[in-house]
């Protein structure tokens, strides 16, 4: 896993070169909003069990196939594994979000994530809904204003955005 600095540092250091100029203000303009970026990650981890049970509550309110009798999401025992997968990706999330990369997410998360459900005869397309809907509520909470640092976070809360849509995408 690298995060932005040294994913940055890696590629110069390969072809031989100084650190350009645009990649300066931008490994700068990361320092500049790191607050924001750690305001962002708080919030989510701080209210994680809430974003993972009301996205849960909700595509089961859509999808009461999963939890009827032979649904995926059936007996309590993979509900709970349910809503361990879920918590398992928004953690991933939230990695990806501090480090400013998704490598974290797509190495140790989402490779052979959609196989393995697959092979666990997941419906795919319903753990992508999931994904979503903890996006939404990331977001919501993320985006609020009250109480975080000050400024435009619309470009943050796009990568955000990314990376829930790169898990949904993943699984799909």
């Amino acid at each position: 896993m690298l995060d932005a600095f040294a994913k940055v540092v890696s590629q110069a250091d390969a072809k031989g070169e100084f650190l350009s100029a645009g990649q300066l203000d931008a490994l700068t303009n990361m320092v500049k909003e790191g607050n924001k970026r750690l305001d962002v990650v708080n919030r989510i981890t701080s209210n994680g069990s809430t974003i993972v049970a009301n996205a849960a509550r909700a595509l089961f309110a859509e999808q009461p196939q999963l939890i009827a009798p032979g649904g995926n999401a059936y007996t309590n025992r993979r509900m709970a594994a349910c809503l361990r997968d879920m918590e398992i990706i928004l953690r991933y999330v939230t990695y990806a979000i501090l480090a400013g990369d998704s490598s974290v997410l797509d190495d140790r998360c989402l490779n052979g994530l959609r196989e393995t459900y697959q092979a666990l005869g997941t419906p795919g397309s319903s753990v992508a809904v999931g994904v979503a809907k903890m996006k939404d509520a990331a977001i919501a909470i993320a985006n609020d204003p009250n109480g975080i640092s000050k400024g435009d976070c619309s470009a943050l809360i796009s990568e955000v955005a990314s990376y829930f849509d790169r898990a949904a995408a993943a699984v799909a």
